[in-house]
């Protein structure tokens, strides 16, 4: 996903207003904007995913450990 917000990027950051007045470029100027934020939350959200992600990578090895010490444990 991060590489298909890479690639829309630069076509929607650089939006070109419709027409030459003062409603044209502040919507363009809007639009622009929008997509510099949803960039920045976008990349926020693909590192909290692979946080969480490693983090159940983590704890499913932790959770096979301990049910492998009771199993043992048990007899």
């Amino acid at each position: 996903m991060s590489s298909q917000n890479a690639a829309a990027a630069a076509p929607t950051t650089g939006v070109v207003p419709a027409a030459v007045d003062e409603v044209s470029a502040l919507a363009a100027a809007q639009f622009a904007a929008h997509a510099e934020m949803y960039q920045v939350v976008s990349s926020q959200a693909s590192a909290i995913h692979e946080m969480f992600a490693s983090t159940l990578t983590i704890s499913s090895g932790s959770y096979a450990a301990t049910e492998a010490a009771n199993a043992a444990a048990a007899g």
